[in-house]
């Protein structure tokens, strides 16, 4: 009976070992698309710089490799991270707050251009049509 608790035992051991290498897979494709996402971004922003304005470009490949760096320093640490006695349960919130974790970096937060001189607007004009109020039961 012991016999076969030990072998049972050891034949388990490579199925933890291969949970946590897929751990680390899932973790490095999801680092790779956000890779891939931040460049394709990145490449948008290039063709809105005009190609005379060569300050405006110059900073804007400053700020462009800063971000892909601390993207890439967030995804070698959350790697060196990935913990191999995370209970099985709770893989994949490890994966969805690695993921949250990047999202900032990859999908920066856009600033809203303030406007400066207009007018407020009008609110809208009253509904159209017959209103009728409904009294809901309390």
């Amino acid at each position: 009976m012991r016999f076969l608790a030990v072998l049972l035992a050891v034949l388990a051991v490579p199925a933890f070992a291969q949970d946590q290498g897929v751990q680390r897979e899932l973790i490095q494709r999801q680092q790779q698309s956000d890779a891939f996402t931040l460049q394709l971004r990145q490449s948008q922003e290039r063709l809105l710089v005009s190609p005379g304005d060569l300050r405006r470009q110059q900073e804007l490949d400053a700020r462009q490799m800063s971000e892909r760096q601390r993207l890439d320093d967030v995804s070698a640490r959350q790697l060196i991270e990935a913990r191999s006695d995370t209970p099985q349960e709770l893989r994949p919130y490890e994966r969805q707050k690695a993921d949250d974790e990047r999202r900032p970096l990859t999908f920066p937060a856009k600033a809203i251009p303030q406007r400066t001189g207009d007018a407020p607007r009008p609110l809208p004009a009253s509904p159209r049509g017959i209103v009728q109020v409904i009294d809901a039961p309390r």
